[in-house]
């Protein structure tokens, strides 16, 4: 039964994936801002139509730091069932591996028997570099390096093509890197997950008393975001749900959130952002100032409009072989919405079609006969199906009078009758020989009788 449903989940992830990958791609408008950004790579995404609205070296390659536990989470609930059942203990060598990184740690002890979802809360919540290893190597069958060649290929099947990671936690690593693009594909794979919304947008997390420790503990979260009461509210913003936080010298701050406000949904990754500023000081947190200003521009400046409606007439083909009837009317075969500045019109989308230059009846209502592809300022949105707008029989006249046509015009045809034709001449010519030879054969008979 394990086995099955095993299968079962192994089944609904690569469909998911599928769907992320797809959707991920469907829309893209970037806009233009009027203010500068201190991360080095961002991308910003409608999540409601999956629209990437905005960029900035969203391919280049970048080091995560602890935005890498995204992944980590994923791949651990994609190979443990029950989350909140499944116990593990954490072994001597997660304090091994991490003394002297200078790693955030959740407090987790040498021995203590937690949950794998107890785990994760430790993990994502206080950025534990010593729950992720500790998740890492119970989901790697004890060895954390087993688990990373998981991770890698989840990154695979998520297609990020400019993704690698060499550990789990996120220390630096010359080897281990993503981009912004790679790390929304990531993101948006994981908001699906059990749990994972519910455990990011914590503002701390309290541990149970267990068999290492008599009182219960709390961590806190590292996200400035979610939490009005941390420097003076500098970087709070009411509408930010979730979702990592990442720093250390080579990677500089890395933030990973989303936001909802008035029905509308994004998601943000922000990258790169220079760890010292110049007078020295590692408090200024300039990736939750870009995340904040980038969502407050979106909500401000962009709205979702109806670019399609399913029916649209979106063009006409010839149409061969239907009596009484020449062209066919082809319809847009689904719904398309996108984001656009408020001040611009659906109407400014360019539509191209692409349709043959004819179809033969008979047509069915419904049946795919061309695409349409959408764009706006010069950038490709989407491409829609377009259909038969109505069912269309054919002529059985038409066709055989046009196949008689075909067949008389054909070049093998012209090629039989010029031979034909050939060899009429040729034995008309022989015939006229033949009858002067005889005509002159009785003359000279006649001639002789004489």
């Amino acid at each position: 039964m394990k086995k099955i449903q095993k299968l079962l989940r192994t089944v609904v992830s690569l469909a998911v994936c599928c769907c992320l990958a797809l959707s991920v791609t469907a829309g893209a408008a970037t806009f233009s801002i009027d203010f500068d950004l201190e991360s080095e790579g961002v991308v910003l995404i409608n999540l409601d139509t999956n629209t990437t609205v905005y960029e900035k070296n969203a391919d280049e390659r970048l080091e995560p730091a602890s935005i890498t536990k995204i992944m980590t989470y994923a791949v651990v609930c994609d190979h443990v069932e029950d989350l909140e059942g499944t116990m593990t203990t954490v072994s001597e060598n997660v304090n091994n591996e991490l003394t002297g990184t200078g790693s955030s740690m959740s407090g987790i002890i040498v021995g203590e028997e937690l949950s794998v979802l107890e785990l994760l809360n430790l993990m994502m919540v206080p950025s534990g570099n010593d729950a992720a290893l500790a998740l890492a190597e119970y989901v790697g069958g004890g060895d954390w390096h087993d688990f990373v060649d998981m991770m890698n290929e989840k990154a695979e099947e998520l297609g990020c093509e400019d993704t690698h990671f060499a550990n789990p936690h996120g220390l630096h690593d010359d080897d281990h890197y993503t981009t912004p693009n790679d790390m929304a594909k990531i993101t948006q794979y994981a908001l699906n997950l059990p749990h994972f919304t519910e455990i990011t947008n914590q503002l701390y997390y309290t541990l149970r008393a267990t068999n290492k420790s008599a009182e219960p503990r709390t961590v806190y979260s590292t996200n400035r975001m979610l939490n009005q009461n941390i420097d003076n509210g500098e970087y709070y913003y009411p509408y930010a749900v979730g979702i990592k936080t990442g720093s250390h010298d080579e990677a500089g701050y890395c933030l990973v959130s989303t936001a909802v406000k008035n029905g509308y949904n994004y998601l943000c990754v922000a990258m790169g952002c220079p760890y010292y500023t110049s007078d020295g000081s590692t408090n200024h947190h300039g990736e939750m100032l870009d995340s904040r200003n980038l969502y407050e521009w979106a909500f401000d400046n962009l709205e979702r409009q109806s670019v399609v409606s399913e029916g649209d007439a979106l063009g006409e083909v010839k149409l061969e072989y239907a009596w009484d009837q020449d062209r066919l009317q082809v319809v847009a075969a689904s719904d398309f919405s996108t984001i656009l500045p408020t001040s611009v019109e659906a109407s400014s989308i360019v539509v191209e079609t692409d349709l043959p230059d004819s179809v033969e009846a008979p047509v069915q209502k419904g049946q795919k006969v061309g695409t349409a592809t959408l764009s706006y300022a010069g950038q490709e949105l989407t491409t829609v199906d377009l259909v038969a707008a109505e069912s269309v029989e054919r002529s059985n006249l038409l066709h055989t009078i046009s196949q008689i046509r075909n067949v008389v015009t054909s070049r093998w045809f012209l090629v039989i009758v010029g031979v034909i034709l050939l060899l009429l001449v040729i034995y008309i010519i022989l015939a006229l020989i033949y009858n002067r030879k005889k005509n002159k054969l009785k003359k000279v008979k006649k001639f002789r009788r004489m």
